[in-house]
């Protein structure tokens, strides 16, 4: 018997290879159930747990959080809001002019002029519109400056067609030299459109300004009212400033003489 060149005891290599393979497992027939279950549920350990996915957080719109949202604004008392607009309407209906005489200390100098119409010629311009208002505003200067002792000889009165026109009436009166003051009477009645605020604005800008330029009182007697029971509660202002007028060329009067030389 030939070794070919391995020892006594040795196995050919060709023996151990297939040594090896009878010692390899040998896989087992699928008719055998029970190693089937067996192995269905060691495959079923060896398998990796399914990760767990996080729960959605709530969309924002979805939760509404009460510290985020704004607090909202509570609801006004109505009991409060009725006493805060009976306090306005009665301060409304209060609001009068503050009664009480300038205190003027001792040692002054004073220069106060008087309403006398004394050797004073005055001229009014009246406006036509609003035409039964301006009537009575115009019988209330004249009797105040009757009463003043203005002759009638020395009035003069210039109608316009409106107040829009009353400053350069004022203004073409004044400019003569021949008045010793100016009384501009009219009335203007709030409407629906903003044409108010400009004849009213420019009305009283223009009598002041016809005064500025020519140094000759000119008293505002133009009413500005929203309605025309306010005007005719308000007629009396005419010969508030009839006597305003006079006192003021009065007062002018008092001055001129003191700026003489001498």
């Amino acid at each position: 018997m030939t070794t070919e060149g391995f020892w006594p005891g040795e196995a050919p290599a060709v023996e151990q290879e297939h040594a090896e393979e009878r010692e390899a497992p040998v896989a087992e027939p699928l008719g055998w159930p029970q190693r089937q279950v067996e192995r269905a549920e060691a495959e079923h350990d060896a398998e990796p747990e399914p990760a767990v996915e996080p729960e959605a957080e709530p969309e924002a719109s979805a939760v509404t959080e009460p510290a985020v949202e704004a607090e909202a604004e509570p609801e006004p008392d109505v009991e409060e809001l009725e006493s805060e607009s009976e306090a306005e309407v009665a301060e409304v209906a209060t609001a009068v002019h503050v009664p009480g005489e300038l205190d003027i200390p001792d040692g002054v100098a004073v220069l106060e002029g008087s309403p006398s119409g004394a050797e004073r010629t005055v001229g009014v311009v009246v406006s036509r519109f609003n035409g039964e208002i301006s009537n009575r505003l115009l019988e209330s200067a004249l009797e105040a400056l009757q009463e003043a002792g203005v002759p009638e000889e020395r009035i003069t009165v210039m109608p316009v067609p409106g107040a829009f026109e009353l400053p350069i009436g004022a203004m073409a009166l004044a400019k003569t030299r021949r008045y010793s003051c100016i009384v501009a009477l009219g009335c203007v009645v709030r409407g629906e459109t903003a044409h108010f605020d400009y004849v009213a604005g420019e009305a009283a800008s223009g009598i002041q300004l016809a005064g500025l330029e020519t140094g000759v009182p000119v008293a505002f007697g133009v009413l500005t009212v929203n309605t025309a029971e306010q005007a005719e509660a308000r007629v009396d202002r005419a010969a508030d400033a009839a006597r305003a007028a006079l006192e003021m060329a009065d007062l002018f009067a008092q001055v001129r003489e003191q700026a003489k030389p001498g």
